[in-house]
């Protein structure tokens, strides 16, 4: 298998969809490759596609918070997108460049083998339940997800939208406590750990 260096510079020139025409780079993902906590949002915006990093503008700000609030920093966790590229003002990702992008995600998550991962917004995590569940529905739940503890929240940028004192910012606070306990319960089974006799799902 190869390293996660390795899949990022083959990421870098990927030319799989037409997103790859009007990007300014790919936007692979950034932290710990070895994480326990993976997040996964959409796609990359305008200052992620400037500098190259998930999560740079407001809503990573919102988001480098919430790690805060349950004493983890960005540098502990592996953060990246459904998409690696920008698509054209920020529109929705369509089918066609989700399938095309897949492959890398799928690799990401095999390579970093994260314990936990939390789905930011409806696109990522409709992509990893494999249904078309509203994050409303499913947020602050514990899923599996090949092996792992899967926990879909709400999307930064959506909390943003509706202000910081709306109550679905006290929802995303309530599942990063969720991730903070299960991340707790899992360390505590290693080292074999067995998700389902911990009632996770």
């Amino acid at each position: 298998m190869r390293t996660l260096d390795e899949a990022a510079r083959e990421a870098s020139g990927c030319t799989r969809c037409k997103l790859a025409q009007g990007r300014t780079q790919v936007v692979y993902g950034s932290g710990n490759g070895n994480a326990d906590l993976m997040f996964i949002g959409e796609a990359p915006g305008f200052h992620e596609d400037r500098q190259g990093l998930p999560f740079v503008g407001a809503a990573g700000g919102l988001l480098t918070g919430l790690l805060e609030g349950i004493g983890l920093t960005r540098d502990q966790v592996f953060i990246c997108n459904v998409l690696k590229c920008r698509p054209p003002g920020n529109r929705d990702p369509q089918p066609d460049e989700i399938e095309a992008c897949e492959p890398w995600l799928w690799e990401q998550i095999d390579l970093i083998n994260p314990k936990v991962i939390c789905s930011l917004g409806n696109f990522s995590t409709r992509l990893l339940l494999g249904k078309p569940a509203g994050i409303s529905r499913v947020r602050g739940q514990r899923f599996k997800f090949r092996g792992r503890c899967l926990i879909p929240t709400f999307h930064p940028a959506a909390i943003l939208h509706g202000g910081r004192t709306s109550p679905a910012m006290g929802q995303m606070e309530d599942d990063f406590r969720l991730i903070a306990k299960t991340l707790e319960e899992l360390a505590v089974s290693e080292p074999d750990p067995d998700a389902e006799q911990l009632g996770l799902f």
